[in-house]
């Protein structure tokens, strides 16, 4: 074949060379995806490859890359080289690409792909990590390589923690914007300046940063505002502070444990524990475990219901442990977010409790489809570990704090020091 004069942004010389994970992201315009199906066809066109372009829901062939790659052969000339069917591509050296959704694929049914030379994941925000742990171990080709394209959602996601914050050996990560494509047109920019006047998602939709909350997040606001003001940081224990627990309780549901240390006039959340199908007293012996200066425990009112099974709370389980448990009183939902609201500007949260800063930050209303109107919040993933972060705003002041020597005698008398 005749030499090709391909262009391509800046900084994406990576694409052509070996390595495990080659990851774009960024903004709108920045023509991350373009250059990926532009360097997938080229490299699929000097050598026989197996290519699987994946997402994590693809109902129709519609949904896929199918069509930004078939613009692409033609556009570089390579149309009688390719054959561009309904639901595949083949070229005449024998690459073949196919097309995906992994969200609908089972841990058998993703073992025929274990066969493909480069996995293309775009949308790539939206993959679980359930798909990205059936996926991963499957590419095992020798020099098998995993391309990642996408616009970050949230920096709890999934994807952005496994190859943004946490990347894996062998990767080579560029962010990629508007202002990095020599192409960007007019037009775009006309809608980009526009964006920026007037949407306060400007910073995620063209400079590819992550979102505060996701959209229509109940805290939304309260989030972004503690990220900004960095509340969202290294929080130490403090020994001569009180660690209150503060529980949403769970069983097929998720248990969420927040745990709480009360200041003056701020309130730090220093660790957060979420599982499911375990007891009260492994939860206990969790907790006790850690070297902390424990307070009370505080329960939803649920807390004092009698098992049916053998007629005791967890209320009473937890005062066998030897825990100060203090019941949450039974508070309206909407209420109880208005309380949290409230409070949200004294609170920080170390870097460590992740999950629960996804859960406030996913934490969303039903929609009505007739009307589109929000109404209650949603229960699902996400709503346990909001629960409980309602639970500890309507319990906030009433956390209190002792000397630690006092305490060191309170722990000595029921034999744990």
């Amino acid at each position: 074949m005749s030499k090709l004069n391909a262009e391509f942004p800046v900084g994406l010389e990576f694409l052509f060379e070996p390595h495990r994970h080659k990851i774009i992201y960024g903004g709108r315009g920045s023509g991350k995806s373009w250059s990926a199906a532009r360097a997938l066809i080229i490299l699929a066109a000097s050598k026989p490859l197996r290519i699987l372009c994946a997402r994590e829901v693809q109902k129709s062939i519609k949904q896929s890359v199918h069509t930004l790659l078939s613009d692409q052969i033609q556009a570089l000339g390579y149309g009688s080289f390719f054959e561009i069917l309904e639901s595949e591509i083949r070229g005449k050296n024998g690459s073949h690409f196919s097309f995906a959704g992994l969200a609908t694929n089972t841990v058998e049914s993703i073992k025929s792909f274990e066969g493909v030379n480069i996995v293309w994941c775009e949308e790539a925000q939206s993959i679980s990590k359930r798909s990205w742990d059936i996926l991963l171990p499957t590419i095992r080709r020798e020099g098998s390589e995993i391309w990642v394209t996408f616009n970050p959602d949230l920096d709890t996601d999934d994807t952005y923690q496994r190859f943004i914050v946490n990347t894996p050996h062998d990767s080579v990560v560029v962010k990629l914007n508007y202002s990095d494509n020599p192409w960007f047109p007019d037009v775009l920019e006309q809608e980009r300046l526009h964006c920026k006047a007037t949407n306060p998602d400007y910073e995620n939709i063209w400079e590819g940063n992550c979102k505060a909350a996701k959209d229509g997040a109940i805290y939304a606001n309260e989030i972004r505002e503690a990220q900004e003001n960095g509340r969202v940081t290294n929080v130490p224990y403090d020994p001569t502070l009180k660690v209150h627990v503060v529980m949403d309780l769970g069983w097929n549901d998720s248990m969420s444990i927040i745990l709480i240390q009360r200041g003056v006039s701020d309130a730090r959340i220093i660790g957060y524990i979420e599982d499911d199908h375990r007891t009260l007293d492994s939860y206990s012996a969790q907790l006790k475990n850690l070297p902390y200066n424990y307070g009370q425990m505080y329960l939803p009112h649920d807390g004092q219901a009698k098992d049916f099974k053998h007629g005791i709370s967890a209320e009473d389980i937890m005062r066998r442990n030897g825990w100060d448990v203090r019941i949450v009183p039974k508070s309206d939902i909407e209420h109880g977010i208005r309380i949290a609201r409230m409070n949200f500007h004294r609170v920080y949260f170390d870097k460590s409790v992740t999950r629960l800063l996804e859960c406030l930050k996913n934490y969303r209303r039903t929609i009505n489809t007739a009307t589109n109107e929000p109404g209650a919040p949603l229960h699902d993933e996400y709503s346990h570990g909001a629960d409980a972060f309602r639970y500890m705003a309507i319990s906030l002041d009433g956390m209190k704090n002792e000397s630690w020597a006092n305490q060191k005698i309170e722990y000595s008398n029921i034999g744990i020091v």
